[in-house]
């Protein structure tokens, strides 16, 4: 698998977009794009929430519910709990609709199966947790082990099967893989210097990006990728000492996955299906079939 690092893409001369990578963990990615322009960025941003096939429960048989959570709530959360979803996991799984089955087959789903008994004691009351759910693919399971799904008393049982599907997450958010995926354009702050320094607008930035050094007699910037241009300060400055604007072609992209792919895999497979828009749009243009 591709790993994303910080890299250049030059294009025609007097073009090029830099990638910088400011953080990067299991499931989060934050990095800063210059020289872009804000539809490819924002393209970018819509293909990774709603063009990306991930897999999720769309059906549940429920063969017994003696709970008190009713089958819809039950299904429901069972639709929400996140499964792996990664390139390898789905590999050789196909759209439903593209399958010639008549309901689900192991072409283009996984089942999972969920069968307990609630306690032995009256007063005693047994959680069911994603973990015991049990996939006849050991690749796709689900994400996160303790999401409590239903609770159990005596005498009570629960017997189900849980249809899983590749989708879209334009058609339901239980298919969409980020939790945040969002870009801002990189804050610019700038001083009238033929004014006098106003340290007022230091004290009034919530986030602490400006430090007012009076030995020095200037105002400093600490971590301006932090600043959210609320223009606090701007407000709070008599003289209009700060000024707040952006980079009009620099973008901080922050994109958060709930555990089912990693953020690399999102960006790669976005980057990937743009170009495919791009590569019909370009045949469409030429007079060719799409």
């Amino acid at each position: 698998m591709m790993v994303l690092e910080d890299l250049e893409v030059k294009g025609e001369e007097g073009s090029k977009m830099e990638i910088e990578v400011k953080e990067k963990n299991e499931n989060e990615i934050v990095f800063i794009i210059r020289n872009a322009e804000v539809p490819f960025v924002n393209a970018i941003r819509r293909i990774a929430m709603m063009d990306i096939p991930k897999i999720a429960i769309e059906d549940v048989n429920i063969v017994k519910n003696d709970s008190a959570m009713f089958d819809e709530v039950l299904a429901h959360r069972l639709g929400l709990t996140p499964l792996f979803s990664g390139l390898e996991a789905i590999e050789g799984l196909v759209m439903s609709e593209d399958c010639d089955c008549e309901d689900y087959c192991p072409r283009c789903s996984v089942s999972l199966t969920l069968n307990k008994t609630g306690p032995a004691d009256k007063a005693e009351t047994k959680i069911v947790y994603s973990k015991d759910l049990s996939s006849t693919d050991s690749q796709i399971k689900s994400v996160y082990d303790t999401i409590p799904l239903l609770k159990l008393k005596k005498d009570q049982d629960v017997e189900l099967e849980a249809v899983a599907k590749l989708g879209f997450g334009k058609d339901h958010a239980k298919w969409i893989p980020t939790t945040v995926c969002a870009y801002k354009q990189y804050p610019k702050i700038t001083f009238n210097e033929d004014l006098e320094v106003d340290y007022e607008c230091a004290k009034a930035c919530p986030r602490g990006i400006l430090k007012a050094d009076k030995r020095s007699k200037k105002i400093k910037v600490n971590n301006i990728e932090n600043c959210s241009m609320c223009k606090s300060c701007v407000r709070a400055s008599e003289n209009g000492y700060v000024n707040i604007g952006y980079e009009k072609n620099d973008f901080i992209f922050r994109l958060e996955t709930d555990g089912s792919m990693t953020p690399e895999e999102v960006l790669l497979k976005s980057c990937d299906v743009l170009s495919e828009k791009a590569e019909k749009f370009i045949t469409f243009c030429k007079g060719g079939k799409v």
